[in-house]
């Protein structure tokens, strides 16, 4: 199984392997990523809306091509963590961290300022 690290060092070396003929990833190409990372979720979406949930989970043909455009999503996403020069270890903190506080969180309550009540 891959690591965040493992995907953020195959991403590099795709980039190197591509060095002068693709963009460098530097903070003002991160934008491009997160929207081409936009672009293939896209994918993903029309996936869904074009064969279902039920051919997502039952044929492997479909699920392939569903799980290769999340893949697409997640390389995008990797190289905007590198543009912006995010480590595995740094985003790894952030979303414990995360993780951690909307186990706290009471989302009625946090809701209930711009939500209605049933």
């Amino acid at each position: 199984m891959l690591s965040l690290q493992d995907m953020q060092d195959m991403q590099r070396a795709l980039q190197d392997k591509h060095k002068g003929q693709w963009s460098q990833l530097t903070p003002q190409y991160g934008r491009s990523c997160l929207l081409w990372a936009v672009e293939e979720f896209g994918e993903v979406v029309s996936v869904i809306k074009k064969r279902g949930e039920g051919e997502i989970m039952h044929n492997p043909q479909v699920r392939a091509a569903f799980v290769e455009e999340f893949a697409d999503v997640l390389m995008f996403l990797n190289d905007a963590l590198l543009c912006y020069d995010i480590s595995a270890r740094e985003l790894s903190a952030a979303y414990e961290e995360k993780h951690n506080r909307n186990m706290g969180r009471d989302w009625n309550a946090d809701d209930k300022d711009y939500l209605p009540a049933k």
